[in-house]
């Protein structure tokens, strides 16, 4: 069992940045592959960005993809998640996930663990 709380979420206005965070406990961090999510009101779970547990690949939503950065510090048991120049269409609570999967896993289904979730809202 991996325990994950996000937190680091907020309100910021268009073109704003806010870093998330996802701090892990329980089983052995540096085994998961660790994946963001987002959920819009009234939209589906969507994949952000994903890294896998050495940290040596990521793979991201084309939505986001030159301005969200995900890292981990395994040392800290902790995902991050950059959000840069941001729009009015990242609102949405994100979430963060955990699995035992090697592969850069893209789909929510994928995932076995979850946090609760953060809000990001950005106003225009």
């Amino acid at each position: 069992q991996v325990q994950l709380v996000e937190s680091g979420g907020g309100l910021v206005q268009a073109g704003g940045s806010l870093r998330l965070s996802c701090a892990a406990s329980g089983r052995t961090f540096t085994s998961y592959t660790m994946g963001w999510f987002r959920q819009a009101p009234g939209k589906e779970r969507e994949f952000v960005a994903a890294i896998r547990w050495s940290g040596s690949s990521t793979r991201y939503a084309d939505s986001v993809k030159g301005r969200f950065t995900i890292s981990r510090d395994n040392a800290k048991n902790t995902v991050y998640l950059q959000m840069n120049s941001l729009k009015p269409e990242d609102t949405a609570v994100y979430y963060c996930a955990a699995d035992l999967s090697l592969a850069l896993l893209v789909k929510s289904a994928e995932y076995d663990y979850w946090g609760q979730g953060t809000q990001v809202t950005v106003s225009s």
